[in-house]
């Protein structure tokens, strides 16, 4: 029992601390915050280009509909299963939008496309088709080759890696 309740405490905090760790409604300052990468990594379990690329859509969509986890829906159109479906846990890492709340969810689709809606707000960012050739050039068991790109797409413009409609 008191092992659950250690867990829940500690999920609590978890979640408080990245929800309100050092966001000033910059995106690009939030996206060069290595703390906010390490604690995703924790989370998800490893570094790849997808889950990065979930924490920029997440982090844009913070910024664009301003976040509230309450209120946002998040819908991922791509393949359902990894390395693509990644990029939900990096949205579900930096809005708050959860499987719980039912107000995210995963489309069975081609390329990668993230709709956020916040009110009468809606968001769509669509991964370029050149992103998704580097992904797909990249050595299938070099891991180092896949963090290495991760990291890039870390620190590289919102616009360079997604389409974007609002």
């Amino acid at each position: 029992m008191f092992n659950k309740i250690l867990v829940v405490t500690l999920s609590i905090l978890f979640f408080a601390f990245v929800v309100c760790i050092g966001y000033d409604g910059k995106e690009n300052n939030m996206v060069q915050n290595e703390e906010l990468l390490s604690q995703a990594v924790k989370f998800h379990g490893h570094l790849g280009p997808y889950l990065v690329l979930g924490l920029r859509a997440g982090l844009f969509a913070n910024q664009v509909l301003e976040k509230d986890p309450m209120k946002t829906e998040a819908i991922i159109e791509t393949l359902p299963e990894p390395p693509e479906s990644c990029f939900v846990d990096g949205v579900q890492f930096t809005t708050g939008c959860t499987m719980g709340k039912r107000n995210i969810s995963l489309v069975e689709g081609e390329g990668l496309k993230a709709t956020f809606k916040k009110d009468k707000k809606i968001l769509t960012l669509t991964l370029k088709q050149e992103v998704i050739d580097e992904i797909n050039s990249l050595p299938p068991d070099e891991e180092e080759a896949w963090e290495n790109l991760a990291r890039d797409l870390y620190q590289r413009e919102i616009e360079r890696i997604f389409e974007i409609s609002k």
